[in-house]
């Protein structure tokens, strides 16, 4: 917790040095204005009382009162003004430090851990509230410790005894309101996995994606019924620590103004038997009024403020996650890609998904993969383009182990279609530019990646062209989105491939998928001219797409079962022919006669 209080203390004076120094500053004078009016008061009273009042004296302590108080109300207006624009830098600075750090992890394993996300859940909720709970707070506990310091002053010279029990009642209110954030903010964690199952099961109803199989299949209701449940689970798990800590400073607030009852009946004694003046009363009440209203602004915020300090533990052990690949430095060069006795899983408790695989992939041919579902292809794809590393064994390129490399400059060599390859929310320009960020704004290159997927037609044929919205749910400049179909989406995502016209390495899996039979057969066509001389793995489940590459492969249970030609894999008469006849039995024509 101090190491979470001190980085969250600190974060106003790096966004923002020169505006949060000035605000510390005027947030004390704001904190000792208040105990100046009062003191001004009592002398005017006393003057008023004292039955020898001079007028110019009066009038000057009224006038120096009233002053002293409306400065206090400024200096509050204004605080909270600069305190905003604190919170404004400090808020930014806060949300992209945190979405840096995941921008810029190397690989998957963290993103494609529940955990990790249970984790991001509680550091984006602490980057959206800690800087600014924790800015407010510093900066009444600042105006509320002046505040206390000079009534604290004046309840010693009318009552000394009063200021201890202030002091007791203080030290009681802060360590219960601090129980109750321990309490607040262990709910957050307790429940982060249902509230981000909510926020799963509410994106879900607004998702186009989603949206037909939840009409069709009549699926509404039950995602409503469960993103309630699970809201009401929260909800009512937050309402329970809520309410202990409502009851505990209730009994506070009553235990306040008991003591504060008990002094004020002291000190109107006093005044009666002639012990204290009228003044000293008037203070008196002005002192317990003032530090009873600071300390209830401290308390109620106190729970917040510890609350937010321990959630933003989160925060800082995210933003400090370390990388999931050790970084190399060398530059990849031309050569065959070799995998050797590659050991992979995606947790340490969990199945073996490649087990001792063993392939070259010789550079300028094209590797065909062949495999059910679940034998390992995508996890190869995984590791071809180092988004893990495997448990053991290596992987070369050119000779060289990938971990010896540099991970953006290995990336840069490589072109890929992934299976489930993303529809970005952009134009049609930028949905292929993404490709090479680089050639983001060369509308030429981008026109001549699209020609080459042969989605160049269908792109032209929009209402806006390359500059069309490739959405249903956004806009651009008021102008209504439009969607593509399966089958050209896919050819998008070609196209973004295309871009990097100078990728060694070409990574297809299942490229024509959505495509027809006049399609898939344009679109092979086109990559072989295109990608002729450069290293290509192709994937695919039709297997007369796989018949033309310089080797197959047969994987099977995470282990390479055969390879060869198409015709020496048939002769060979093993896994390869078995699926390749199965799947061509279904195009055969048996006629009876």
């Amino acid at each position: 917790m101090i190491r979470n209080a001190a980085a969250a203390l600190a974060l106003p004076f790096r966004a923002a040095p020169v505006v949060a120094s000035l605000t510390l500053a005027l947030t004390v004078l704001a904190g000792a204005a208040p105990a100046g009016a009062a003191w001004l008061t009592m002398l005017l009273v006393d003057e008023l009382t004292s039955g020898a009042a001079s007028a110019g004296r009066a009038a000057f302590l009224a006038v120096a009162s009233a002053l002293t108080g409306g400065l206090a109300i400024a200096l509050l207006y204004l605080c909270g003004h600069l305190g905003e624009v604190v919170r404004h830098r400090v808020t930014l600075t806060v949300e992209s430090r945190l979405f840096r750090r995941i921008a810029t992890l190397p690989g998957l394993r963290h993103i494609e851990d529940p955990a990790f996300h249970d984790r991001l859940r509680l550091a984006e909720q602490a980057a959206q509230e800690a800087p600014g709970t924790i800015s407010q707070f510093t900066q009444e506990v600042v105006r509320s410790v002046v505040l206390l310091a000079g009534f604290a002053g004046a309840l010693l010279v009318v009552w000394p005894p009063m200021t201890l029990l202030l002091l007791a009642s203080v030290v009681t209110a802060v360590f219960a309101r601090l129980a109750t954030a321990r309490r607040e903010a262990a709910t957050e964690e307790a429940w982060v996995a249902t509230d981000r199952r909510r926020l799963f099961y509410r994106a879900l109803l607004t998702d186009v994606r989603a949206a037909k199989e939840i009409r069709l299949f009549g699926l509404g209701e039950l995602l409503h019924a469960r993103m309630v449940g699970s809201l009401t689970t929260v909800s009512g798990a937050r309402l329970v620590a809520q309410r202990r800590g409502t009851v505990v400073q209730s009994a506070l607030a009553l235990l306040g103004a008991v003591v504060g009852g008990i002094g004020t009946v002291v000190v109107a004694l006093n005044v009666a038997a002639g012990r204290s003046s009228v003044g000293d009363l008037v203070l008196f009440l002005g002192a317990v009024a003032g530090v009873q209203t600071g300390l209830s602004g401290v308390v109620l915020q106190l729970g917040e403020a510890g609350r937010a300090v321990r959630l933003f533990g989160h925060y800082l052990d995210v933003v400090g996650t370390r990388d999931d690949l050790v970084a190399g430095t060398g530059v990849p060069a031309a050569g065959a890609i070799e995998l050797r006795d590659v050991w992979f899983r995606y947790s340490e408790d969990g199945p073996w998904v490649l087990r001792g695989l063993n392939l070259t992939i010789p550079a300028g041919a094209a590797v065909g993969l062949v495999g059910v579902n679940g034998a390992g292809k995508s996890t190869l794809v995984k590791l071809l383009c180092r988004f893990y590393d495997p448990q053991r064994g290596s992987i070369t390129w050119g000779g060289v182990d990938v971990r010896e490399l540099d991970v953006p400059a290995l990336r840069a060599r490589i072109g890929v279609v992934f299976q489930e390859f993303m529809a970005y929310d952009l134009t049609a320009a930028e949905n292929i530019g993404i490709g090479q960020v680089r050639e983001l704004d060369n509308r030429a290159r981008i026109i001549g990646a699209a020609e080459t997927a042969r989605v160049a037609d269908t792109i032209n044929a929009l209402p806006n062209g390359y500059d069309t919205v490739l959405s249903r749910t956004h806009a651009d400049d008021e102008r209504t989105g439009v969607t593509l179909s399966g089958g050209q989406w896919q050819r998008v995502a070609l196209a973004r491939c295309l871009m990097r016209a100078d990728a060694e390495l070409m990574i297809l899996d299942e490229p024509t998928s959505g495509l027809d039979a006049e399609g898939e057969h344009r679109v092979h066509d086109t990559l072989r001219r295109h990608a002729e001389g450069r290293t290509r793995l192709l994937i695919s489940h039709r297997m007369a797409a796989l018949r033309g590459a310089d080797l197959i492969v047969t994987l099977t249970g995470g282990r390479i079962a055969e390879q060869g030609s198409h015709d020496e894999l048939m002769d060979a008469d093993g896994e390869y022919a078995r699926l390749f006849r199965l799947q061509a039995g279904g195009y055969q024509d048996v006629r009876v006669s």
